[in-house]
């Protein structure tokens, strides 16, 4: 009998413990501290220097680094994008050739303020081509812009032409949704940042 009790003792001091630590855990990943840490922000001189100076936003770059890279500078994709804003060379280039930053090289991708200089540039290109719609801002950024301008004129992924019904791309549609429920992330946390 001692032995049962000794059980159920332990029984509901294990249960006790781990509705304490459950409950610790939520209102741990609800602190501001905790949402910091998984959402920061570095390179904020970059950011809001580079998005004033080619009109984007700058809760969306910080964003758009987050979703890509996790703020690590030398980061490499499998597609070969590289450093915070996750640039292909190719594009790259050709964005440094726009800005008229020469000499320009491969290597200069991991440099944080190049990288954001090139992105920001990059991002508000593709926001002249569709300054109503973020989705196809963002869709161009990760899905490649010829490609939205196919499902644009494709009635089964745009009924108007002017905004996608369905992104084709799994990557591309999950990369949209993460994007933008981040920038709501970065707003609430980072309001000042402009």
């Amino acid at each position: 009998m001692k032995i049962y009790r000794f059980k159920k003792k332990k029984i509901y001091y294990l249960i006790s413990l781990l509705a304490i630590i459950m409950i610790l855990a939520i209102l741990f990943s609800q602190s501001s501290w905790y949402k910091k840490y998984k959402y920061p922000l570095k390179y904020v001189e970059y950011i809001q220097k580079y998005s004033k100076e080619y009109s984007v936003e700058a809760h969306l770059v910080a964003s758009i680094i987050w979703v890509e890279s996790k703020f690590e500078k030398g980061a490499v994709s499998h597609k070969d994008a590289r450093g915070l804003m996750q640039l292909v060379p190719a594009t790259a280039s050709w964005t440094a050739d726009k800005i008229e930053l020469s000499p320009f090289d491969d290597t200069m991708l991991f440099d944080p303020e190049v990288n954001i200089r090139l992105g920001c540039w990059y991002l508000g290109y593709l926001r002249r081509q569709f300054p109503e719609d973020i989705e196809l801002v963002l869709a161009s950024y990760n899905g490649g812009i010829g490609n939205v301008k196919k499902w644009l004129a494709n009635k089964n992924y745009s009924k108007d032409g002017l905004s996608l019904d369905y992104i084709p791309f799994n990557e591309t549609r999950n990369y949209v949704a993460t994007v933008i429920k981040t920038m709501e992330i970065y707003k609430n946390l980072y309001p000042s940042l402009v």
